[in-house]
């Protein structure tokens, strides 16, 4: 049998999770492969490139609309949304920035959210504290 890393354990143990220096590897390699084929992609024809771009388009739109869909049901409907909003912005720089503003509104809003509920439950202690007082 020997040296051989392919059913060795990943990251911490027997759990099969891999570390963060292998996911960073598998991150980078990752992106080295979409590199090549966006440059790829954009030596070809450009009714290939074209093609591609309603491709995504469609896929994202229809990940949106099924997001949109499933929203009132009990589920992650909006994060299917997002989802579908992720896929049209590896293609066109308006679903870019505009992910980049939900994410810097959703941000706002966490960091209001945690101060409301930081203040309420100070609120809620200082009036034990007076009844008990």
């Amino acid at each position: 049998m020997g040296n051989d890393d392919r059913n060795a354990p990943h990251g911490d143990g027997d759990s099969g999770v891999p570390s963060g220096a292998e996911l960073a590897r598998m991150e980078h390699t990752a992106h080295q492969r979409s590199h090549r084929f966006r440059a790829w992609l954009h030596r070809r024809h450009p009714a290939v490139r074209i093609t591609y771009r309603v491709l995504i388009a469609v896929l994202g739109a229809l990940v949106i609309a099924i997001g949109l869909i499933i929203v009132p049901l009990p589920g992650p409907g909006w994060l299917i949304v997002f989802g579908g909003l992720a896929i049209l912005a590896t293609e066109f720089a308006w679903a870019r920035r505009l992910a980049h503003w939900l994410k810097r509104q959703l941000d706002r809003f966490w960091a209001w959210w945690k101060a409301r509920r930081a203040r309420k439950r100070a609120e809620k202690a200082a009036r034990r504290a007076a009844g008990l007082a």
